[in-house]
Parts: C-alpha cells; sequence; structure tokens
C-alpha cells in the first residue's frame, strides 16, 4: 500500500473542491494553497497580512488556478461572533467549504516552564487553539451539509512527547491533538473526518526561529512535504479518521 507521505494525486484529485487554509501567506500555508490550486481547488486564503495573502493569490492565478477568495482574519484578536461571520459570508458567497486546513500557528518563545510570561501563554494558544476551537464551531453547521469533508489540524512532534522549554508551543499542540479527536470520536458516524497533520523538520520562518543554528539546506522544504496534505485532503483519504500524521516518514 502507498503510503500517504510518498501519495501522488492525480492533476484533477481536488477538482469542485473548495479548500478554506489559515496562514496562506506564508511558509507551508502559501505552498498548501498554491498546491491545492494546481490540482482543481478553489482556495480560501486566510491570514493577517493582506500582502502575503495577495502574493499566493498572484501565484495561484499566474499558474492557471483558479481565482481564490482573500479573507484577511487576526487570529489572535478576533472573537466567535467574527468566525461566524465570516463563515456566514463565506457560505453566501460559495456556497460550501470542503476542506479546511488550519495551518496557522505562532511559536512564541522556548524558554523554562517557570518563566512563561502569561501573556505570552494567551497570545500563543490564543491562535493555535483558541482561534481553531471558535473556528471549527462556526464552521460545523456548514461542513455537515457536504456528503464528504476533511478537517486538517496542525500538530507537531512535541504535541505527542512534551519538551523541555517548548512548554507553551507544546501544551497548544497537545490541545489541538485532543480537540481532533474527540471531534472525530462525535462525528465518526458523518461525513466530516478529522485528522492531524505533522509536518516535520520544514525549512520555514518558524524554524528557523526556533532552531537558529540549524543549516536550512538540510531540511525539507514546504514543498516536498506536501504528498501528505494532499492525500487528507482527496477523496482518497475517505474513511480516515481521527489519526496523527506525519508528512516525513522515517
Amino acid at each position: 500500500m502507498q503510503s500517504h507521505s510518498q501519495y501522488v494525486a492525480s492533476d484533477n484529485a481536488l477538482r469542485d473542491k473548495i479548500v478554506l487554509i489559515t496562514g496562506a501567506g506564508d511558509g507551508i500555508g502559501k505552498q498548501a494553497a498554491i498546491t491545492f490550486a494546481q490540482h482543481g481547488a478553489e482556495v480560501i486564503l486566510l491570514g493577517r497580512t493582506v500582502a502575503k495573502l495577495e502574493s499566493t493569490y498572484d501565484e495561484i492565478v499566474s499558474n492557471g488556478g483558479l481565482q481564490p477568495t482573500i479573507v484577511p482574519i487576526d487570529f489572535k484578536g478576533a472573537s466567535p461572533k467574527n468566525y461566524q461571520d465570516m463563515v456566514a459570508s463565506i457560505e453566501g458567497q460559495l456556497k460550501k467549504i470542503d476542506v479546511v486546513l488550519f495551518n496557522a500557528s505562532v511559536l512564541g518563545n522556548l524558554c523554562p516552564f517557570h518563566e512563561i510570561k502569561e501573556s505570552e501563554f494567551l497570545e500563543v494558544n490564543q491562535v493555535n487553539l483558541n482561534s481553531q476551537f471558535f473556528m471549527t464551531q462556526a464552521l460545523l453547521p456548514l461542513l455537515k451539509k457536504n456528503k464528504n469533508t476533511s478537517v486538517i489540524y496542525t500538530t507537531s512532534s512535541v504535541g505527542r512527547t512534551g519538551r523541555a522549554y517548548w512548554g507553551t508551543y507544546s501544551i497548544s499542540k497537545f490541545a489541538t491533538e485532543g480537540m481532533m479527536q474527540v471531534l472525530a470520536d462525535e462525528y465518526k458516524n458523518t461525513g466530516i473526518r478529522f485528522n492531524c497533520i505533522n509536518p516535520g523538520a520544514t525549512k520555514t520562518s518558524m524554524r528557523a526561529k526556533a532552531f537558529p543554528g540549524e543549516k536550512p539546506d538540510s531540511l525539507k522544504t514546504p514543498e516536498d512535504i506536501m504528498p501528505t496534505y494532499l492525500y487528507l485532503a482527496s477523496d482518497d483519504s475517505i474513511g480516515v479518521n481521527g489519526q496523527s500524521l506525519d508528512c516525513q516518514v522515517k
């Protein structure tokens, strides 16, 4: 059986699918948006920095992809009502969402547990956990209308095994895995599947912040790890639910 990390998607694997991606202006989120569009998806680009979202938009259109939708949103400050209004606007315009990729995360500072500042803990969890919780709640009524829907959360190896000095980020990813498992169990007899994806060590600005001494060229690029993302977004992963998949299988 073909490994999801070696998955080869057909050119039209995501045709007629509408895919919402958070953190779509940079790094893995940007690459996922470009890759999904190359396979026929119409993408909704969510993020804080409009110029970065416009750059993703331009690249998709120049590649011949369907015209994306840009939705600027600050996950740090958005309220549950903001997410409900956002979903209502998307439903009015596009009628459905087939795939959701929760990619946006912040690292915070790596430091001893007793030095974690309240503001830091609250901010990291606001972006990495709370925003996803409230956005998922807002999206569920729309997602339920589909025959099959894939919701993908982004995890990390430190969201499975705690690591010294990674307290805030690690806790946010443990919680993300837990939320995914709760949802997967709750919706196991429906058309919505919930899974996590662990990109692994990837050449991104977040990775460079966490490991400043690392040689970037020794890492996989966001493009290298796209097979697992395509697998979970495509109908080939129907029936896969409650799993936490590694893009980089040793």
